[in-house]
């Protein structure tokens, strides 16, 4: 009787390391298809929406590859064997690891408006001039989309405004250029008075494009900013946080 207890307790410890060692195989496959989303649209191979199904896809093998992990935990705790139950317990971390990615996004999607054309000054937003042919190129709009998306901006970003600066404009412009290109934007043009750049997203390789334009008033150097994407409805919150930083970023840089 105790050779045969013996006998399945070994073979279920074997079960439970097989069922382990699939979900890690599918926890694997998993990160490959949602870690290769972004490169092989960026590099053309496949379409945005063929890389967001690789995505979709990536997460349910992760799901997958977490219900085996779950699987082979509940055997090797039948069989109170640990190594099993430390493997499966890895998987199940790894694929809930792999699906927080794209739920994340999803939630972060959610909690933002659908739009992607963020500025400080929604009744006089800074124009565009030396991106226009880019922009032409891309999907989305040159000129700022109106009224519907300033109703949306001022209801989810209502904090968000220009910047005044009480230095010289001058200086307000040399630190303008200075944080674009250690934000490593590519400069599209730079003036005394504005500034366009495109910033490219480091996953996706999405481009948005930026234009600041400074003018002097009483109180000092106002600083405004535009930032749009080229590509998507919404871009979940990326721009209003670009201005964010930037701006945050210019009055440190002239304050200090």
């Amino acid at each position: 009787m105790t050779s045969h207890r013996s006998l399945s307790t070994h073979r279920g410890q074997g079960v439970a390391f097989k069922v382990a060692i699939a979900g890690g195989i599918l926890a694997c496959l998993a990160a490959l298809s949602m870690a290769g989303a972004g490169p092989t649209f960026r590099l053309e191979m496949l379409s945005l929406g063929e890389a967001f199904s690789m995505l979709r896809y990536g997460a349910f093998v992760a799901l997958a590859a977490a219900g085996l992990g779950a699987v082979s935990l509940l055997i090797a705790a039948f069989t109170r064997r640990a190594l099993p139950a430390v493997l499966g317990s890895l998987v199940i971390l790894a694929g809930l690891a792999l699906v927080a990615v794209p739920w994340l996004q999803i939630d972060q999607a959610r909690s933002v408006p659908p739009i992607h054309d963020i500025t400080t000054d929604l009744e006089d937003p800074p124009a565009f001039e030396a991106l226009v042919e880019a922009r032409k190129a891309a999907p989305n709009a040159v000129a700022y989309p109106g009224e519907t998306t300033a109703k949306q901006q001022r209801e989810g970003y209502p904090a968000l405004g220009p910047l005044v600066l009480k230095a010289p404009l001058s200086e307000v412009q040399e630190a303008v250029e200075a944080e674009a290109r250690e934000a490593g934007w590519e400069i599209a043009a730079v003036s005394d008075s504005r500034l366009e750049a495109t910033d490219t997203t480091f996953w996706f390789g999405f481009k948005d494009d930026v234009v600041i334009r400074l003018r002097e008033t009483a109180d000092g150097v106002r600083v405004d900013m535009r930032s749009a994407s080229r590509l998507g409805t919404s871009d979940v919150g990326t721009n209003a946080s670009r201005i964010r930083a930037t701006l945050d970023a210019l009055e440190a840089r002239v304050s200090g």
